[in-house]
């Protein structure tokens, strides 16, 4: 197929699946709960090689190259992104929190990843599962977005998680140098002593260090800039609104070109850039950002289902079956991530209870950054040379974890509506049946409640000595926790009630309480 012939079906295609998708998108996305990535990805499939056979990627000849930058730019958009969107001075505010996630907490999934590799993929050496462990090790700011925005986000994850997830993902996927090239060197390298020197001055002292001075200072000159022309009337509304973004990509190029750590300096810049909140207010509501994110987004999980090695995932010459690989990916899925943050919860001041723990230590997603560091690692690895298995058996690993990592965070939203559907279903079942009611009527709130405490009375039939039971309101549909009191000398109980993301007045609040 002629470069012509090739660039007018990859348009073709990407341009239609965008249309297609985007006339279903609200229903997808807010009533099925459904990730983009995971709909991009399967578009993906389809078009390429093991579907329709209409894009066949693997018969470029500089597909590595392709990946490589193309997942460059996505992420340096991204994470610039999430460096805007948080709140005012938060690495600042939350810098204990994220200390803890991306020192002890990375090196224990780096570790433990690197663990799983090494027991289901026979035939590596503990360096390099470790350097195949590293490229998945950082979580993915492109899956994270997905995660901390839309309508199950707003009205079922708080504010300090969801910011806790966007300002995790964005710093260690930047911060994923130190643990590949750690490895790397490690392999490579005569003597422990030399690599670990190498890595202490280049990676850590020039990559990582001037990498976090640059971008701060670059964010903090173009925060001043920006401000100075917009009060003097010097710069359009159009100019105004992608300015982030042009930031982004000088970034991206210009630090790359001192061969210094261009991803962490774009999220570092994006945080400095809105320090005092004042860009991140003024562009909250035009949504440009998000629509070239979604954009990216669904253009890079297009090609990632494109680029899908499905022969390696079974193969002879790999040593690799199915199922090593389902067992890795469920081990990984399963303790990587999720052990490490409930041991350590109570030591990041931003997660408040266990419960808030699992959902962070459950969605770590992996995507875009895996297959970036992926192909920055095959640079360094001979295919005939000495470590020649390892480069062979690096990419299905990591379109496998990719792969089971869009799929299972991408159908746990949904399986958890489904659970919480079936236990209001069989609750009010119960509740008919039972002579013991365990629906509360109406409650009535006397006057219009703007802020998040609301205090009333009811008779509960039953419920004595029960603390912190969730319960769900159906009107509007939003999550209460529920802490009860019984007081001395009255003749009902008190119960105040922590109402989440209450967006408007409420006059009257319908809820239940689950069967004891």
């Amino acid at each position: 197929m002629d470069i012509d012939t090739t660039v007018s079906t990859v348009a073709a295609v990407l341009g239609g699946f965008i249309l297609l998708y985007g006339v279903c998108s609200l229903v997808i996305k807010e009533k099925l709960y459904i990730s983009e990535a995971s709909v991009a990805i399967l578009c993906g499939i389809l078009c390429g090689p093991v579907g329709f056979n209409l894009i066949n990627i693997d018969d470029w000849v500089y597909k590595d190259d392709v990946s490589r930058q193309f997942t460059r730019i996505v992420i340096a958009i991204q994470v610039m992104a999430a460096g805007v969107s948080l709140p005012k001075a938060y690495l600042r505010k939350e810098f204990k929190s994220l200390l803890i996630l991306l020192g002890p907490v990375m090196v224990f999934m780096w570790v433990l990843s690197g663990l799983c590799v090494w027991y289901f993929i026979p035939g590596l050496t503990f360096l390099e599962a470790l350097m195949i462990a590293s490229c998945f090790t950082p979580t993915d700011p492109v899956l994270a977005n997905s995660i901390v925005q839309g309508y199950f986000a707003e009205q079922h994850v708080p504010p300090n998680i969801r910011h806790l997830i966007v300002a995790e993902s964005g710093a260690n996927d930047g911060l994923g140098y130190p643990f590949l090239f750690l490895a790397i060197y490690l392999i490579q390298m005569a003597t422990a002593g030399d690599a670990v020197l190498k890595w202490s001055w280049y990676i850590m002292g020039y990559e990582i260090d001037f990498s976090i001075v640059i971008g701060f200072a670059v964010g903090y000159v173009a925060r001043k800039t920006l401000r100075f022309s917009e009060e003097r009337n010097w710069i359009d509304k159009e100019s105004f609104l992608v300015y982030a973004i042009a930031l982004s990509l000088f970034l991206m190029g210009s630090v790359g070109l001192l061969g210094s750590d261009d991803l962490l300096a774009c999220f570092i810049a994006g945080n400095s850039f809105t320090w005092d909140d004042w860009f991140r207010t003024e562009t909250e509501n035009a949504h440009l950002t998000e629509v070239i994110d979604m954009l990216l987004n669904l253009s890079i999980f297009v090609y990632i289902g494109l680029t899908m090695p499905w022969s390696a995932f079974n193969s002879l010459e790999t040593n690799l079956t199915i199922w090593k690989l389902l067992g890795l990916a469920a081990a990984v899925l399963l303790f990587r991530r999720l052990p490490v943050i409930l041991g350590l919860y109570k030591y990041i001041p931003a997660i408040s209870n266990w419960r808030q723990a699992i959902f962070m230590g459950w969605f770590g997603p992996m995507g875009v950054g895996a297959l970036f560091y992926y192909t920055i690692a095959i640079q360094f690895f001979e295919t005939d040379g000495e470590n020649a298995y390892a480069r062979l058996v690096i990419e299905p690993i990591i379109y496998f974890i990719i792969l089971s990592s869009v799929v299972i965070h991408g159908i746990t939203i949904p399986i958890f509506f489904l659970g919480s559907f079936a236990t209001r279903t069989l609750t009010k079942t119960n509740s008919k049946s039972s002579s013991l009611p365990n629906e509360v009527s109406v409650i009535q709130i006397m006057s219009e409640v703007y802020s998040d405490d609301i205090v009333f009375f009811y008779r509960p039939p039953y419920l004595t000595n029960l603390m912190s039971r969730m319960v769900r309101s159906f009107q509007p549909t939003i999550w209460i926790l529920q802490k009860w009191m019984v007081p001395k000398r009255k003749m009902f109980p008190t119960f105040e009630l922590k109402a989440a993301y209450l967006h408007e007045p409420l006059r009257y609040l319908k809820c239940w309480v689950p069967a004891l």
